[in-house]
């Protein structure tokens, strides 16, 4: 059993969540900024909301800029926008409940909306309207004052009726009087003492309405009717409308945006145009003469179709990642429900996505196809990069391997062929995930193959997959991973892994199998495993449901009847198993051999290299994650990138550690020159080589620091030899590899 120590300070200290602070520029969103949610004009800057962001676009330069939880928001799906460009502030709320308030001196994190005594539905916020320096914020109790200046929370008034709550759908303020329009009616109150009090608010006119805003005047409007409120009196355009999705308000038009068309008003309800963007929109404004609008699919349009957004995936629904061809990437969306892989229906249809290394292309197959795609896995063919397979693992019609083509010209995948497995039904041969070996063979893991996992051979010959049944075995399996001439197979729906021997042949009846379950160290009583990964000292790290273990020399190991480690730590004498009783979904090696590990609703930990110290521990509270459940990670080796995956989106940290060799890379120091009252953490040295010797020195050639680094790269806190900071000076970094047979040199200044 490996006994290791894990740095309890480290552990500590990285559990603290900081909420102003969880960006950095080592972090950038892959988000999606298609579905625009509501927008705003600021003197020619089109400020949009998106589900994850918010993006800015400048008409008169086509700049666009765009702010997420990357680089200072501090949360992920918007549901509610609103921006006064007189003040330059702006209120995001969220579904959890939360805003964030952005002004042009940054964003600050505002916790929770008040709720209710008694109240337990959503906290969503549904709506924001600012009027000011105050902004009614509507949510499933009511609505809540919010004064953008103290930047908290004033009056609340709970709709609330013989303890039953009604939402306000939407509100906004007007000459000092809130109207919210509810499932029941238009509401309205002047904002004085007893507006907290229900009873008191008076109903201007009964029936269901969902959307309202104010500048000159009151609009509101019905699902099919709209109404422009004026002295109590409230009259209703001429427009008979399919489905209404918004009401804006300026300060000379009146915009509504309905399922098929924008319709323009001038604020006394005549009407002034129609225009359509080819596609549903959320919401749409005027700017100057142009309507402006935000789609669901598209971004940001202008009423002569033109799209504008910043570059990112379809959809933020995303699975797994492959890097491939220098900084090309493949992402597929399937779905992980119930600890399982399932056959979900989304929807949207979600399929794969695309990154060429400057641009994303989505598939047209998946857009408003019939077939149900529940894309677990895509991968790009190694010698030929442009022929991309992908496993539409699901129980309809259409189930089975596709082969598609990518055509540079249309920037589009053309259809090749579809492999059903010969399967018998939609329930038989579910196809999960790829790898290749490195004969540049592609194998698929089945699921459901009868009573069994399967695994399957790419016949180029034939064109066709090969399929064997692998016995008394779940009928689950994951994506497997090639290493060392072997196949590794996590296998979820029972306490086993498989590893696999081809034997380099085409040919299934040579081939060998060993299956490790409980007598082999995994947990007792656990599900399944979950992920694997081997590492740069060939031991086989694998990841289950309840906890991970570890197989030694795994190559050779695994033919012997092994048995597999935990990694156990050791706390106030107490000895405790790292990662008990948690979903291990990922694990990924970067080129130090550090490992980094997802954990179910526990973020990710960056791990060193034996598993002794946690180096980093990430979660959605002191991060840019999006969530705690990360899906997928992948490090791009030559660049140190880290790729994390959740439905939520994706977000990328620029790791210190490249691919490590026993020589120098591109030794780099920063942040240099160090000035303590601008940076106040450690000192990062990085391309350094597998171990290297380091000693610090300064001007006058007295060694202040030395230590050995093993990881690739190494932080030092600036203290000398004594545990003193240094004063300030340059210092000189001469470091050597292991054998003395490469030596690089660096200079620090440090400014105290």
């Amino acid at each position: 059993m490996k006994k290791f120590l894990i740095s309890l300070g480290i552990l500590a200290s990285l559990q603290i969540v900081s909420a102003q602070n969880i960006s950095s520029k080592k972090w950038a969103d892959l988000f999606s900024y298609n579905n625009v949610l509501a927008i705003k004009e600021d003197n020619g800057k089109i400020v949009a909301a998106t589900e994850n962001g918010i993006f800015y676009y400048t008409i008169s330069t086509g700049e666009i800029t765009k702010l997420s939880k990357a680089n200072g928001l501090h949360e992920v799906k918007i549901s509610a926008f609103d921006y006064n460009p007189q003040t330059k502030i702006g209120l995001i709320g969220y579904q959890n409940g939360s805003l964030d308030v952005i002004t042009p001196q940054g964003v600050t994190y505002v916790v929770d909306i008040p709720i209710a005594t008694g109240y337990n539905g959503s906290k969503r916020i549904n709506h924001i309207s600012i009027t000011g320096d105050r902004a009614v914020v509507s949510v499933g109790y009511g609505v809540s004052i919010f004064d953008l200046k103290k930047k908290e929370f004033g009056d609340s008034a709970f709709f609330v009726t013989g303890g039953v709550y009604q939402a306000s759908n939407e509100a906004t303020i007007k000459d000092n009087k809130v109207f919210s329009v509810t499932n029941t009616g238009l509401k309205t109150h002047e904002l004085n003492t007893t507006f907290p009090v229900f009873s008191t608010w008076s109903t201007e006119l009964p029936g269901n309405f969902t959307h309202i805003d104010s500048e000159n005047v009151v609009s509101f409007s019905s699902a099919t009717a709209s109404y422009i409120y004026n002295n109590g009196v409230s009259t209703p355009v001429s427009q008979t409308f399919g489905n209404v999705s918004d009401v804006v308000v300026n300060a000379d038009n009146i915009v509504i945006t309905d399922a098929a068309r924008i319709y323009s008003y001038n604020t006394n309800g005549t009407f002034t145009g129609s225009v359509t963007v080819g596609e549903t929109c959320n919401t749409a404004t005027k700017v100057g003469s142009r309507i402006y609008a935000g789609t669901i699919l598209s971004g940001l349009k202008s009423e002569d179709n033109i799209a504008y957004k910043p570059d990112g995936p379809y959809f933020n629904y995303a699975y797994k990642i492959r890097i491939f061809n220098e900084n090309q990437l493949l992402v597929s969306s399937g779905a992980r429900v119930n600890d399982f892989n399932e056959g979900l229906n989304n929807p949207r249809n979600p399929g794969f996505y695309y990154f060429t290394g400057t641009e994303w292309i989505y598939p047209s197959i998946f857009v408003a196809s019939s077939t149900v795609f529940n894309v677990l896995d895509a991968i790009a063919d190694p010698a030929n990069p442009s022929e991309v397979m992908f496993t539409n693992y699901n129980t309809a019609p259409g189930y089975g391997i596709y082969k598609m083509k990518y055509n540079s010209g249309s920037k589009d995948f053309d259809f090749v062929k579809r492999y059903d497995l010969d399967a018998t039904g939609p329930y038989h041969r579910r196809p999960v995930g790829f790898t290749y070996d490195d004969q540049n063979n592609l194998f698929a893991t089945i699921a459901y193959s009868g009573l069994t996992a399967a695994l399957s051979f790419y016949d180029k010959a034939t064109d066709n997959f090969i399929v064997k049944e692998l016995g008394l075995l779940s009928s689950g399996v994951q994506q497997p991973l090639f290493s060392n001439d072997l196949l590794w197979l996590p296998l979820p729906r029972s306490n086993n892994f498989l590893v696999y021997d081809t034997k380099k042949t085409s040919n299934f009846s040579d081939d060998t199998q060993y299956l490790l379950g409980e007598s082999n160290g995994l947990p007792s009583g656990s599900p399944g495993s979950l992920s694997v990964a081997v590492d740069k000292s060939g031991d086989a790290w694998i990841g289950n449901f309840t906890g991970l273990r570890i197989l030694s020399n795994a190559v050779t190991e695994v033919k012997n009847n092994p048995t597999l480690e935990p990694i156990v730590i050791e706390q106030g004498n107490l000895a405790e198993e790292l990662f008990r009783d948690s979903q291990v979904l990922q694990i990924e090696v970067d080129g130090g051999n550090q490992k980094w590990v997802s954990i179910d609703g526990g973020g990710v930990y960056y791990l060193s290299a034996s598993g002794e110290q946690v180096l980093k521990r990430f979660t959605k509270e002191n991060s840019p994650l999006p969530t705690n459940t990360v899906t997928d990670i992948k490090v791009d080796k030559k660049t140190g990138k880290v790729y994390f995956v959740t439905y939520d989106g994706i977000v990328t940290y620029q790791g210190d550690v490249a691919d490590v060799t026993s020589n120098f890379g591109n030794v780099l120091v920063y942040p240099n020159p160090v000035v303590y009252s601008q940076f106040k953490g450690n000192v990062t040295i990085k391309g350094l080589a597998e171990k290297t010797n380091i000693r610090i020195t300064d001007a006058a050639g007295n060694i202040v620091h030395s230590a050995i680094s093993r990881n690739g790269y190494y932080e030092w806190n600036l203290n000398n030899q004594k545990g003193k900071r240094v004063a300030s000076g340059i210092y000189f970094v001469l470091m050597t590899n292991e054998d003395a047979s490469d030596k690089a040199t660096a200079k620090i200044a440090v400014v105290n």
